[in-house]
């Protein structure tokens, strides 16, 4: 499980349909499992790339989980379209975003990047239509700034105002909204005001460069002096209503092990930005590396049923169901959770823990086709164990199937592990 990290969203993201290698349906058929798992694989890297910032991988990522099933449209072909929108790719991420808006209509996510590309080629017509759709149910807190900045330059003063005020609320620790009103209302003859939001500006500003200063500061002290000293420079850092200077503090004291004075701005921060998956899970991880695992469960719950594919929050969710003693949950959490990542060992070693717990419990309840089940998953998730295959051999014995416990055993053997779990 990654300690916390400060990103303000996951912008999902894809682009570019891809061709697919023709085949008879009966080969289709055939693979279509195999297919699906590929494709949730190359989704979680997709999303670890895009969280990363790492936004060619991203788009490599996201075409691989399209070919391998190209229905994927807001889970794959979206982010794609946000990457290719991160890479400065205007014309590919265009022609994605309005193969998705084809599909998936007017949602607001599709309509602000679009907006956002409209305005980038000077089409200020077509991006006051689009952020005027998209700001009725915004999906960042700068689409209303978008929306006054695009109505500036198409030379509507007045809305120009109504929405940069509207902007001003939604962020207000943002320079760039009074330093835009100023220009507007300079352009309307209204000095005095200008010179006003001008000056906000100019100290929201300041107040970003006296932030990193004391972020610097706060780190020193917590790696140096003792915690009290440490929090009254860190506790400087802390700003009820800016989620992302709430996470910045949250961060620096999680990553310091003060787990106790992270609680409160992650707490504050998560309040804040109820649909922010990085901000629940640093909440979320938070609690449970406090043992407060119900705390810990809600967010997870809550914030999966909009992201169920970000590798993070499934490994979590499920560490946090293990520890509940919740094991098909955890199971079947833990299960997703490597489909989307393979490589994480940490994820293998619990989805094999609880596996082999499932199957020793249905194996104590006769159960014994659940029993196998279970002991093929932890089999899968870590292949150089003998038990599993113990456990089977066992239950074709108890079943009558000799030649399935003889292979098994022999599978067994052949490991070298002679521990019986």
């Amino acid at each position: 499980m990654a300690l916390y990290a400060h990103k303000s969203a996951l912008r999902f993201t894809v682009c570019l349909l891809l061709t697919l290698c023709c085949c008879s349906p009966c080969l289709a058929a055939a693979q279509e499992s195999t297919s699906n798992s590929s494709a949730e694989t190359h989704l979680g890297r997709g999303y670890d790339a895009l969280k990363q910032d790492r936004y060619e991988e991203a788009v490599q990522e996201f075409r691989a989980a399209l070919a391998a099933n190209p229905s994927l449209v807001m889970r794959a072909r979206f982010p794609l379209a946000v990457a290719l929108f991160e890479s400065h790719k205007p014309d590919e991420a265009r022609q994605e975003f309005e193969q998705v808006r084809k599909e998936v209509g007017d949602h607001p996510n599709v309509l602000y990047y679009l907006g956002r590309l409209d305005i980038d080629r000077q089409d200020y017509a077509g991006a006051i239509r689009n952020l005027s759709k998209a700001v009725v149910k915004p999906p960042f807190p700068d689409t209303s700034y978008y929306l006054g900045f695009a109505y500036f330059k198409k030379g509507d003063f007045s809305n120009a105002v109504h929405w940069l005020e509207e902007a001003k609320k939604a962020n207000p620790s943002d320079s760039r909204i009074p330093y835009q009103l100023g220009f507007v209302y300079r352009k309307q003859g209204l000095e005095e005001k200008a010179k006003k939001e001008m000056a906000l500006s100019q100290q929201l500003r300041q107040k970003d460069t006296n932030e990193s200063r004391i972020k610097t500061e706060c780190e020193e002290k917590l790696e140096q002096g003792p915690p009290e000293a440490a929090h009254a420079v860190c506790d400087q850092l802390y700003d009820r209503d800016n989620a992302d200077r709430l996470t910045t503090l949250g961060t620096i004291y999680g990553q310091h092990g003060d787990l106790q004075a992270a609680l409160q701005p992650l707490e504050r921060a998560a309040e804040l930005a109820p649909q922010n998956p990085q901000m629940q899970y640093n909440l979320a991880l938070t609690y449970f590396q406090l043992n407060r695992f119900e705390e810990a469960r809600k967010p997870l719950e809550a914030t999966l049923q909009r992201w169920p594919d970000v590798f993070q929050l499934n490994s979590l969710y499920g560490a946090v169901l293990m520890r509940q003693g919740d094991l098909p949950g955890a199971f079947n959490t833990l299960r997703h959770a490597l489909e989307l990542n393979p490589s994480s060992s940490e994820v293998a070693t619990m989805l094999y823990a609880t596996a082999s717990d499932l199957g020793q419990a249905n194996l104590k309840a006769k159960n014994y086709s659940e029993a196998l089940h279970y002991f093929a998953q932890a089999s899968a998730a870590r292949p150089q164990e003998a038990a599993p295959h113990r456990r089977m051999a066992e239950i074709y014995t108890l079943t009558g199937r000799t030649a399935e416990a003889r292979s098994e055993q022999e599978k067994a053997d052949q490991l070298g592990n002679s521990t019986v779990n």
